[in-house]
């Protein structure tokens, strides 16, 4: 589900590309350290990971219960299908998805 990328970096390897304390990262890893948003800016560049990604990781891993992850893959994947599309082809889809839907809902309302 986490869409950041495992560099599989050694606690030596990101101290090298962070520049920063070995026992300080192993102190963030371990939660006993509150770090800034720009030793977090630094972690993130290093990792090459977005904001945007890491936040999703973050809300993903420890919010989301497994149906909400789940629904939220298949939400990611559509949308990634659908961003190659064109206009006319995304309104047709849809189009055929209300459809679906109303056919789906007046099923289990009789």
């Amino acid at each position: 589900m986490c869409r950041t990328t495992n560099k599989n970096y050694s606690k030596e390897q990101l101290r090298e590309k962070v520049r920063l304390p070995q026992p300080y990262i192993g102190g963030i890893e371990r939660g006993e350290r509150n770090i800034s948003l720009d030793t977090l800016e630094r972690l993130l560049g290093a990792l090459e990971v977005s904001p945007s990604e890491f936040l999703r990781s973050y809300k993903d891993n420890y919010f989301l219960s497994e149906n909400e992850k789940a629904r939220e893959t298949v939400l990611i994947d559509l949308n990634a299908l659908l961003s190659t599309r064109s206009v006319r082809d995304i309104e047709m889809i849809q189009d055929l998805t209300n459809k679906v839907f109303v056919a789906i809902d007046a099923r289990f309302q009789t």
